[in-house]
């Protein structure tokens, strides 16, 4: 965020500017960058980055630099760190498997990209210049329609000199094997690419291609672990349960410090939520729920709506839609408040109407953090850990507690302890032709609408298989754990 709190300047488009010189380097430097994770002092990182079928992404770029399609990619990004093996995938993967196969690929192999207007606020303006040096394309997540983004996009998809890489999630949510529901802004996407070509006069194919990226821990360091569950019980007041041998503790052991830990952090919010907004608090779950995580889940939900609904009451916003669409349409009437487009120059502001703008833009800031904890918890459930304890499930649950505690205590840019060096398996999906759907888009309004839909069920239906396929890869790395 900027560095002096309250109102700021209107958050102001960055348009693209691709330097050839800044992916070359920033390729170079990716082997190193992966394996110490910019971290130099922790023996983490990830590495290796592997793709069991890159033959169907090097096939697609062999065509797009033909000439004969339009790609766009639609990429799993369940992580922060994702980015960068999706670049590894395509400065290193890609160029290899072209040479195996027989045919070669102008470099450099790059991709444009949206991404969240809201990273470089955290991030600092060094941020800003990289993503608009790679070709990134910053979008209002929030808005109805970003109209400059959405043209820069149709723009790239068009006449970029690479293919456009968009994430139909919208946001991480923290797991590696489940998918949030998909916005349906790709899809949209898509068929927009379809008619730009129509309009040109252009006869190439939209081709969407589902691209996915988990991770696993080919050493599980339950030490690391250990470690981290005992600062999150120090940090809520719990008894340190450290194991003397972390290695030797019991899968179950780990998990009932877990189930505490996440029944805890519960209940606190719970009373927090039902004594200071009580007005706001939902029913009461429902009974029918017969199972602990089913029970925790119900719970989950409850401080999860209520969270929405201080900030929707505060901003005056409906209460309707999935917790993502929610979670947007709230950030976006934070930043109204906050990023203030209504001021021509805060400078010219009197210190009086300047203290005034300032505290409407901390109580709007103050109302997002409520938001905040709902995003880090939109794809979390009851049963995630129990129905599959690998050290994946475990590391990435106690990760999403730990932003948790964090975001509570007020860290402005935590930093997420290492669990241990870390394998990218990135899969590759079947090519999805759109100009195919055309002739159903383009009947009328109704049918573009359900056109959109279906090609989003099709394109969540497809990265849910990708996982499948990532599983089978995992196999041969780390094997999974039975509860005892």
């Amino acid at each position: 965020m900027a560095d002096r709190p309250g109102v700021q300047p209107p958050l102001r488009f960055i348009p693209p500017h691709y330097r050839a010189w800044v992916v070359r380097g920033s390729y170079l430097l990716l082997p190193i960058l992966l394996r110490i994770r910019l971290r130099p002092w922790l023996p983490a990182g990830i590495w290796p980055v592997t793709c069991p079928n890159p033959e169907v992404l090097a096939r697609c770029w062999q065509q797009f630099q033909a000439g004969q399609i339009r790609l766009i990619l639609a990429f799993r990004h369940g992580q922060v760190d994702d980015p960068m093996c999706l670049s590894y995938l395509f400065s290193r993967l890609v160029p290899q498997t072209a040479q195996r196969c027989g045919f070669s690929l102008k470099r450099p192999i790059h991709s444009f990209f949206m991404y969240d207007r809201g990273m470089s606020l955290w991030a600092g303006s060094w941020l800003k210049w990289f993503f608009a040096s790679l070709g990134g394309i910053p979008v209002h997540r929030g808005r109805r329609l970003d109209l400059k983004a959405l043209k820069a996009v149709r723009q790239q998809i068009l006449h970029a000199p690479f293919p456009v890489t968009i994430a139909p999630e919208g946001a991480t949510n923290g797991h590696g094997e489940v998918i949030s529901e998909l916005e349906p802004g790709t899809a949209q996407m898509a068929f927009w690419a379809v008619e730009d070509l129509h309009k040109a006069g252009r006869s190439e194919t939209v081709v969407l291609l589902p691209v996915g990226l988990r991770y696993v821990y080919p050493n599980p360091d339950w030490q690391a672990l250990d470690r981290l569950m005992g600062r999150l019980e120090a940090d809520c007041g719990l008894p340190v349960q450290s194991f003397d041998y972390p290695g030797q503790a019991t899968i179950d052991q780990y998990y009932q410090r877990l189930w505490t830990l996440g029944q805890h952090l519960l209940a606190r919010m719970e009373g927090f939520y039902q004594r200071f907004y009580g007005s706001l608090w939902p029913p009461e779950p429902d009974p029918k729920a017969d199972t602990e995580p089913a029970r925790l889940a119900q719970r989950l939900s409850q401080v999860l709506e209520v969270s929405l609904k201080v900030g929707e009451d505060f901003f005056g916003l409906p209460s309707t839609g999935t917790l993502v669409t929610r979670c947007r349409r709230l950030e976006e009437a934070g930043w109204t408040y906050i990023y203030r487009e209504d001021i021509d120059d805060l400078n010219q502001l009197s210190a009086f109407d300047r203290g005034l703008a300032d505290w409407i833009a901390e109580a709007a800031t103050l109302h997002l953090r409520h938001m905040r904890l709902v995003e880090s918890f939109v794809a979390v459930s009851g049963h995630y850990v129990r129905d599959n304890p690998s050290f994946e499930r475990f590391a990435e649950t106690t990760l999403i507690l730990f932003d948790l505690v964090e975001r509570v205590k007020g860290t402005k840019i935590p930093r997420r302890p290492q669990l241990g060096r870390r394998h990218a398996i990135i899969a590759i999906g079947e090519p999805m032709d759109i100009s195919q759907r055309w002739p159903d888009y383009s009947q009328s309004r109704r049918a573009a609408k359900t056109a959109v839909d279906t090609l989003t069920q099709d394109l969540q239906q497809a990265l849910e298989q990708l996982i499948a396929i990532q599983a089978e890869e995992s196999e041969l790395i780390s094997k999974p754990i039975q509860l005892i």
